[in-house]
């Protein structure tokens, strides 16, 4: 399998705090990782990184074949789908849905004179159905509830058939049964094996969906383990993670963690 992601070494520092310090990690493109984490521990810089939002300051961070500091991130980052609050938040909120979702192929947001042609729409449409949220596409995105909108990026994210599908808390801000019909989703694109290699960060391992195949702990910047799943995600490791004894209980490919 080929790496779409191959990260040696990589540290990055910003105004003299260091948030990701000496990270070796490699994902694979039939791979699904969960990263986890306590606040601060480096989580969303990580992914901002992957997105080619970011470059480190020491290491070298290979993404899809290419290496960042050597690449046109402006052509790399169409290859990578992203959901975060920050991107939400830059979303028109007068954009009906249908074109928050089809502009993704001009990497925009908000239409302007774009034109798309009607595979373009077909694709979006077909996106928006496959998620449950076909009746929305009319509606406007600032209209639509969180678990709507959560939905509504998941399809932007996935317009272009990007090779890596980046997942920043994606259940956040959810009520139980948001955060449960979201999970479900998320499970069935993580078992599709023709869905992109996937990374999706939490700071709550019930927000783990059933498919996802590694885990990385991150404290403090540095990787506490990485690796399949079920070897990574144990209560020592994620006592050491969040500096709490913890224990771990699974059920169905479900995972919750309670204090000691």
């Amino acid at each position: 399998m080929a790496a779409v992601v191959d990260l040696a070494g990589v540290s990055i520092v910003r105004g003299g705090a260091t948030l990701l310090d000496d990270v070796d990690w490699s994902v694979d493109e039939a791979e699904r990782w969960v990263v986890v984490g306590p606040n601060g521990a480096g989580k969303t810089t990580l992914l901002q990184l992957l997105a080619a939002q970011i470059h480190p300051s020491a290491g070298v961070a290979g993404l899809l074949g290419e290496v960042l500091g050597t690449v046109d991130v402006f052509e790399l980052r169409p290859r990578i789908g992203l959901t975060s609050a920050a991107l939400a938040e830059r979303i028109p909120r007068g954009e009906s849905v249908h074109d928050v979702v089809v502009s993704a192929s001009y990497a925009v947001l908000g239409r302007w004179r774009e034109e798309y042609d009607v595979l373009d729409h077909e694709r979006a449409d077909e996106l928006l159905g496959s998620l449950g949220i076909a009746g929305l596409a009319g509606r406007t995105f600032g209209t639509l509830s969180e678990g709507e909108r959560k939905r509504v990026q998941i399809a932007r994210a996935l317009m272009t058939d990007p090779e890596l599908l980046l997942l920043d808390e994606p259940a956040a801000g959810l009520d139980l049964a948001g955060r449960e019909s979201l999970v479900r989703t998320l499970s069935d694109l993580a078992l599709d094996p023709y869905a992109p290699a996937s990374v999706l960060v939490t700071h709550h391992v019930e927000e783990i969906p059933a498919g996802v195949t590694h885990a990385l702990l991150l404290q403090r910047g540095r990787v506490v383990a990485a690796g399949p799943l079920r070897e990574t995600l144990t209560a020592e490791n994620l006592t050491a993670t969040f500096g709490l004894p913890l224990t771990l209980t699974e059920t169905d490919g479900r995972w919750a963690a309670r204090a000691l």
